[in-house]
């Protein structure tokens, strides 16, 4: 799991696919944390994308740097504890002036059952699972 998190922290920018009704739904995110031996992302539970996730934790998120890339399939399960959240926001202090561990917005989700599977044109992929 350090490994896909170190790829997705260069990466800077990832993209995230949730579903919403029968479309899919893909932005781009860049936070990207480890806690307590859990990979998170951090998004606002006032976004479509949580409310997404709430209705079907099941997601998906890429990266891509330097001819390789990851993917992440899993589900994204909510933390809503102080700790995670600001945890994330000490890792990433830009995100203060917008989220607080103590407000009613922000949300963290780490994965749970994850396959991440790391490809490059014409390599072998490499699984791993966390």
């Amino acid at each position: 799991m350090q490994e896909v998190y170190e790829f997705l922290k260069e990466c800077n920018t990832y993209y995230l696919a949730t579903v919403d009704g029968d479309q899919p739904r893909v932005r781009p995110f860049g936070t990207v944390d480890v806690f307590e031996g859990k990979l998170y992302i951090q998004t606002g539970k006032v976004k479509d994308v949580s409310k997404q996730l709430h209705k079907n934790p099941k997601a998906e998120i890429c990266g891509f740097k330097d001819g390789k890339w990851v993917r992440v399939a899993g589900k994204l399960i909510a933390d809503d504890r102080r700790e995670p959240k600001q945890h994330m926001l000490d890792a990433y202090p830009s995100l203060q002036n917008m989220y607080s561990a103590d407000d009613d917005n922000t949300e963290v989700l780490y994965f749970e059952d994850a396959t991440a599977t790391f490809y490059t044109f014409g390599g072998e992929p490499k699984v791993v699972k966390f």
